[in-house]
C-alpha cells in the first residue's frame, strides 16, 4: 500500500504530492489525513507531512520509493472532507496546499491529556470480607482500607482512593498482582466550559420567528440543504431561532457548528445555548491551550458533543455528521483570514455545507453587501425580522454635530447633550456604553511648531501614545519614550493628539467622579478570562458605565442600559478603505442596538463632524435597506465588490528596489496578454503601510466582473512568476476581495 503525502514546507517548489510506500507495521495506523514523519530530498532529511490519499498502485518504480519511517500517534484524525476542503482553498485563495491543510488541520498535536484511573474490585463481597479480615489479622493496614472502601463503593476513583484512603501506588499495584482488583486508564477530555449562568431562560417563538422555524423543517425533510440569509433588527430574537433550528438538528442525530467573530461573545453565547443544550455544547477559541482546543476536537469526533461554538477555525471541528453552520454577525470582518489562504469564513462554510450536505445560516441585523445582492438574486434564500422580540422600539437616535459643539466653546469630548445624559442615567441608577474605535490613551505625537509627527522607524506609520509615557507600534511591537523636544525643530510643544479608550475613561472619571467605570478593550482583556470576568461583571450592575472599542457593541446583551454613546463616529469613516462607509454603518448600527434591549426605553447619541454623511444618516434611522442601495450605487460607478470581483496581488520585500522590479514586471505581463483595456489595474504602487519590520511592501489591484476569470488571471501570474529570477526575491500573496487595506 502507498501514500500520498503532502511534505511539510510552505514552498511552491514542493507544493505536489508525494508517493511513500506503508510498511506492514504501520499499516493498520495509516489514515487519511494523519500526520507522518517520511525521509525527504537528497539527504533523507526527516519532514512531517499529510497523508491525503491511500491507494494500492505506484506512480513511480517501485524500488526508488521510499518507506515512511512513522506515523503521529494521536486521537484526532481528519476527516476526508476537510482534505477537500483545503484542496478547494488552495484553487480558490491561491494558497499552497500544506498552508490550506495547516489551516483546516490546525490542531494536531496531543497535549495535556489528563488520564483518568478506576478500581474495579474482582472478589465478590464475602470473598473480599474474609480477605480484609485476613489483612487485618497480619496488620496490613493499607490494603485493609481499600478493600473496605472497595466494599462500599465499587468502582472507585483511582485518585480519589489515594487520597481520602491515604493510599500509595505500590498498595494498588500489589493488590492488583494479588488478583483483588483490577485498575483501567482513559482519557479525560478538558472541558472549558463554566460558570454557564445564563437566567434568560426559553422563550416561545413569536409569529415571525416560527414561520422562518417552520420553512427550515419543510426543507430539511425533504432533503433540501440551502444558504439563508437571516436579516433581524438589533433585538429581533436572531438567537432564539438558531436556538429552535439547532434543536431540531441535533434531535434527527446531526451535529451543528456555530461561528462567532469575537471572542468576547464566547462567555455570553456558550452560557446561552448551555442553558438549552448542556453538556452537548463546547467551544474553542484562540485563549484556550493547545490541549484544551484538542481535547474539544477529540470529543466533537468520538460523538461527545454536538454543538460547538468559536471564530472561525470552530468551521473545521471533525464532526461525523455536520447537519448546520450557522454564522452569526456574518458581515464582521473577522471572519476573513488574515494569512495564507486568504479565506472568508462565509464561503469556506458554503463549500463544507455542501460537501457535508449540510444547511448554512448566516444571520445580521447589518448584513454585508456581498450577502445582502445574492439574496436580492435569489441565490440565498432571505429571512426577515423586523421587529424586536420583546415588543419594545428600537432606541431614539440623535446626531450631534461637534462643529456646533466647538462654535459653542465645549472643547470636552463629551457634547453637552451626551454629558446631560450621563448624568441623568448615572441618577436613575442605569447603565451607560460609550463606543470608541480605539485603543490606548491618545493617537499620536505631534509637534504644534512644526507638523512632525513621531513615527516607527521600521513599520512607516505613527507610533501610538499609551498612558505612562509609553509610544508603541501597534504592528511591530517597537516601543520608546516621549521625546521632551521635537526631534525636528527642537520645539518644547510637542504633545499627544487624538482620542483612545483610556482618554475616555480618565475623561469619565474627571467628570463623573462617583461614576463607576469598566474600560474594555485589547489592553485591559489580554488575561485568559478576562472577557468574561468584566462581561459578567457590568452584567450583574457592578459598573454604571462600560467604555470599550468594537468588542463591546457586538452582541451582547444588557438588559440595563438605556444609553449607548458613540464618542467620534469619523473614526472608522476615513480609513483609506472603499468598505469604510459599509464598517461605519454596520458599527453605528450595531452599537445602537445595545440600548434599550430590556423593559426600559433605550437612546442613542452619535457625535461626529460629518452628519450628513450617508452612512451616519442611514444608521442613525436604523435604514439599512437605504443605506445598501447608496452603497452599491458607489460600488457600481467605481466598480468594487459586490458590484465587480477584486484580486490583491501583495509583494514583500526586504530590498525596496526588488519589490518595485517583481511588481512592474506583473503588470507589464498583464498588459501584454490581455491588453490595457480589458483588465482594470490599480498600481502597482506602495502599499498602505510602505515599510513594516524593515520589510517593503507593494501592492496591485486588479478588477475584473467575472470570478471565473479573475481566478484564471491570478493563475496566469503564478505561472508566470515561476520563469523569471527577480521572483524568488519577493513574496507574493493573493486576497480575493479584500476586507481591509494593503
Amino acid at each position: 500500500m502507498y501514500a500520498d503525502i503532502i511534505i511539510d514546507i510552505s514552498h511552491e517548489a514542493v507544493d505536489k504530492v508525494f508517493q511513500y510506500k506503508i510498511p506492514d507495521e504501520l499499516l493498520s495506523q495509516a489514515q487519511v489525513g494523519k500526520t507522518v514523519v517520511v525521509p525527504f530530498g537528497r539527504g533523507n532529511k526527516k519532514r512531517e507531512g499529510y497523508i491525503v490519499g491511500i491507494s494500492n498502485q505506484v506512480q513511480f518504480d517501485p524500488s526508488k520509493v521510499k518507506e515512511i519511517i512513522s506515523i503521529r500517534d494521536t486521537e484526532l484524525k481528519a476527516e476526508k472532507r476537510l482534505i477537500e476542503l483545503a484542496l478547494w482553498m488552495k484553487e480558490e485563495y491561491g494558497s499552497t496546499m500544506i498552508q490550506a491543510l495547516k489551516t483546516v488541520l490546525s490542531v494536531r498535536q496531543k497535549t495535556g491529556a489528563l488520564e483518568e484511573k478506576t478500581i474495579y474490585l474482582l472478589l465478590p463481597f464475602e470473598e473480599a470480607k474474609e480477605k480484609a479480615e485476613k489483612y487485618k489479622r497480619k496488620h496490613f493496614a493499607a490494603k485493609e482500607r481499600v478493600l473496605q472502601r472497595l466494599m462500599r463503593e465499587n468502582p472507585v476513583s483511582y485518585r480519589v482512593l489515594c487520597k481520602e484512603e491515604n493510599i500509595t501506588g505500590k498498595t494498588v499495584e500489589s493488590l492488583e498482582k494479588e488478583g483483588v482488583l483490577r485498575m483501567e486508564s482513559s482519557r479525560r477530555f478538558k472541558n472549558p466550559v463554566k460558570n454557564t449562568d445564563d437566567r434568560r431562560g426559553i422563550h416561545p417563538l413569536n409569529d415571525q420567528q416560527q414561520l422562518i422555524y417552520e420553512e427550515f423543517v419543510r426543507d430539511d425533510q425533504a432533503g433540501i440543504r440551502k444558504t439563508y440569509l437571516l436579516y433581524g433588527v438589533t433585538g429581533s430574537g436572531k438567537t432564539e431561532v438558531y436556538l429552535s433550528l439547532i434543536r431540531r438538528v441535533i434531535e434527527t442525530g446531526r451535529q451543528v457548528i456555530v461561528l462567532i467573530p469575537e471572542i468576547s461573545l464566547t462567555h455570553q453565547t456558550v452560557s446561552r445555548f448551555y442553558t438549552h443544550f448542556g453538556d452537548q455544547v463546547s467551544f474553542v477559541n484562540s485563549r484556550l491551550s493547545k490541549g484544551e482546543k484538542y481535547d474539544q476536537f477529540v470529543r466533537a469526533q468520538k460523538g461527545e458533543i454536538s454543538i460547538m461554538i468559536g471564530p472561525r477555525s470552530a468551521l473545521f471541528t471533525p464532526f461525523s455528521n455536520l447537519g448546520l453552520i450557522i454564522i452569526d454577525e456574518e458581515h464582521e470582518g473577522a471572519y476573513k483570514s488574515e494569512t495564507s489562504p486568504k479565506y472568508h469564513a462565509r464561503d469556506a462554510a458554503a463549500k463544507l455545507a455542501s460537501l457535508c450536505g449540510a444547511s448554512l445560516v448566516l444571520g445580521s441585523a447589518t448584513p454585508s453587501l456581498e450577502s445582502f445582492t445574492k439574496a436580492k438574486l435569489g441565490i440565498y434564500r432571505l429571512w426577515i425580522l423586523k421587529q424586536r422580540a420583546n415588543q419594545m422600539a428600537l432606541p431614539t437616535v440623535s446626531i450631534i454635530d461637534l462643529r456646533e459643539e466647538l462654535k459653542a466653546g465645549n472643547r470636552s469630548m463629551f457634547s453637552r447633550q451626551l454629558r446631560e445624559a450621563i448624568e441623568d442615567r448615572l441618577n436613575r441608577k442605569e447603565q451607560v456604553m460609550l463606543f470608541l474605535n480605539r485603543r490606548g490613551f491618545a493617537g499620536f505625537i505631534s509637534c504644534r511648531a512644526c507638523g512632525f509627527v513621531l513615527k516607527c522607524p521600521h513599520c512607516d506609520v505613527s507610533l501610538t501614545y499609551h498612558r505612562g509615557g509609553r509610544m508603541v507600534c501597534h504592528y511591530c511591537g517597537y516601543e520608546r519614550a516621549i521625546p521632551k523636544l521635537c526631534p525636528e525643530c527642537k520645539s518644547k510643544h510637542i504633545a499627544a493628539f487624538g482620542t483612545g479608550t483610556q482618554k475616555v475613561e480618565a475623561a469619565l472619571y474627571r467628570e463623573f467622579p462617583e461614576a463607576r467605570v469598566l474600560r474594555m478593550d485589547m489592553d485591559t482583556t489580554r488575561k485568559k478570562d478576562s472577557y468574561d470576568q468584566m462581561l459578567s461583571a457590568f452584567s450583574k450592575g457592578e459598573a454604571d458605565i462600560l467604555v470599550g472599542t468594537q468588542m463591546i457593541v457586538k452582541g451582547h446583551d444588557f438588559s440595563r442600559v438605556t444609553l449607548m454613546g458613540i464618542i467620534a463616529a469619523d473614526l472608522s469613516l476615513h480609513a483609506g478603505d472603499f468598505r469604510a462607509g459599509e464598517k461605519t454603518f454596520q458599527l453605528l448600527t450595531q452599537a445602537a442596538g445595545r440600548a434599550g434591549r430590556g423593559n426600559r426605553p433605550g437612546e442613542v447619541m452619535i457625535q461626529t463632524y460629518q452628519p450628513d454623511h450617508y452612512a451616519i444618516v442611514t444608521a442613525g434611522r436604523q435604514n439599512y435597506e437605504e443605506f445598501y442601495e447608496q452603497e452599491m450605487t458607489f460600488r457600481r460607478l467605481l466598480k468594487y465588490p459586490p458590484a465587480c470581483e477584486m484580486l490583491v496581488v501583495f509583494c514583500t520585500s526586504r530590498k525596496e528596489e526588488d519589490g518595485i522590479v517583481a511588481m512592474n514586471m506583473i503588470a507589464s505581463y498583464l498588459h501584454r496578454i490581455y491588453g490595457p483595456d480589458k483588465l482594470m489595474l490599480i498600481g502597482p504602487g506602495e502599499g498602505a503601510f510602505p515599510k513594516i519590520n524593515d520589510v517593503y511592501r507593494r501592492v496591485l489591484y486588479i478588477k475584473e466582473n467575472n470570478a471565473d476569470r479573475l481566478l484564471a488571471v491570478r493563475n496566469r501570474i503564478e505561472d508566470y512568476t515561476q520563469t523569471e529570477d527577480i521572483f524568488s526575491q519577493v513574496h507574493l500573496y493573493y486576497d480575493r476581495n479584500p476586507m481591509g487595506i494593503y
